[in-house]
């Protein structure tokens, strides 16, 4: 029987940093700098808080493709742990269906809250990885040039498609890129209307897509090839490879985007973005593991620890508790509690006062060992 994995603590740690930053929009930097426009401090913290418009990568930008990236590098640890429990093949494969599917319904329910019917849609960063998490447990259980081949195809294969969607001929060539309409658009315009909606679907006016599951496949396929890695060389750290993985990736991604193959998008998921993304999140995989199990400092990392071993917690809480903890400060604080530094940080520091609230609901989780699992 294989042995159950040991827990790696710097992915604990790099999971609860992206689920830091997504719960950290409470403070709502943005409209921060929005009241102090000469601030050079708060434009940059207010710039990495936001997604870029269109085109580029801000901190922001790389919440989602890291909680991907981490859900491929964890499936090797699932596995292991569930085979040494004696788990069956078909079992395996129907947990993950299961798990799937638990992802996509809790995507289109946080989507719903607040409407008048149920919004179906599924370009929530949990519907986007619940519909691709059947594959991406296929290719698990596959050999490594499964994987490799997987991943070119995916990527390949979505750029031809989007390439020879027609598009008005004075756009050029980078006119299948833009934002309304696509490929990706245009299906959703059929997909979407399928659904019983109180009016019909138009578009989404982010620019984001359900067809955006298939590439971001293909950077759960990046973590899964990380996660191999990390087993493979343990007790070691592979940080040669991941160095290597992220610089590839992070120039492959601004090559097609300089030569104007393909942009570096995150709102459709381009393959640029897939490559660009995936690199850094190979870094910052990097970054993580040489400082926790490489050098050992690990007391600094509790409490992203604690954020990331119960990470669907964090992400429920972040989606489901902000205006019921902001309207309890404001009945029982006053309204104007918060603007005892001014009006301009009022946001901050009430996003502050909410965070804290939310972190101490996951710690006091992690002290007695409660954790959402799907």
């Amino acid at each position: 029987m294989t042995p159950a994995p040991v827990r790696n603590q710097a992915l604990d740690a790099y999971r609860g940093f992206v689920m830091l930053l997504m719960m950290a929009e409470v403070l709502s930097l943005s409209q921060v700098a929005k009241a102090y426009p000469e601030s050079w401090f708060w434009q940059t913290l207010g710039y990495h808080q936001s997604h870029v418009a269109w085109e580029g990568c801000s901190l922001h930008d790389l919440i989602q493709p890291s909680f991907s990236f981490l859900v491929g590098v964890a499936l090797p640890y699932s596995l292991a742990g569930r085979m040494a429990q004696g788990a069956s093949a078909g079992a395996l494969f129907g947990h993950a269906c299961w798990r799937a599917l638990v992802l996509v319904a809790l995507g289109i329910f946080l989507r719903s809250t607040h409407r008048e019917q149920t919004n179906f849609t599924f370009e929530d960063t949990l519907t986007q990885i619940g519909l691709g998490y059947p594959f991406l447990f296929l290719l698990g259980r596959r050999p490594p040039r499964w994987q490799w081949m997987a991943l070119g195809a995916i990527l390949a294969g979505y750029w031809l498609v989007w390439a020879l969607y027609p598009v008005a001929p004075e756009l050029g060539f980078g006119g299948h890129w833009m934002k309304a309409d696509n490929y990706g658009a245009a299906f959703d315009r059929w997909f979407l209307n399928l659904f019983p909606r109180a009016t019909p679907f138009e578009g989404n006016r982010g620019g984001y897509l359900t067809l955006s599951f298939i590439p971001t496949l293909g950077t759960m396929i990046l973590g899964l090839v990380a996660g191999r890695w990390l087993r493979e060389a343990a007790p070691a750290l592979p940080l040669r490879r991941f160095l290597q993985a992220g610089a590839a990736g992070v120039a492959a991604g601004l090559l097609l985007h300089v030569a104007g193959v393909c942009p570096i998008v995150k709102r459709i998921w381009t393959p640029a973005w897939t490559l660009f993304s995936g690199g850094l999140c190979f870094l910052l995989l990097a970054g993580f593991s040489w400082v926790i199990d490489g050098k050992g400092y690990r007391r600094w990392a509790f409490p992203l620890v604690v954020i990331g071993m119960n990470s669907m917690a964090a992400y429920l809480i972040a989606h489901l508790w902000e205006e019921f903890v902001i309207a309890s400060f404001s009945i029982h604080l006053g309204a104007q509690f918060f603007e005892f530094a001014g009006a301009g940080l009022a946001p901050f520091w009430r996003g502050a006062a909410v965070l804290a609230v939310f972190y101490w609901v996951l710690l006091w989780m992690y002290r007695r060992k409660l954790f959402l699992k799907v």
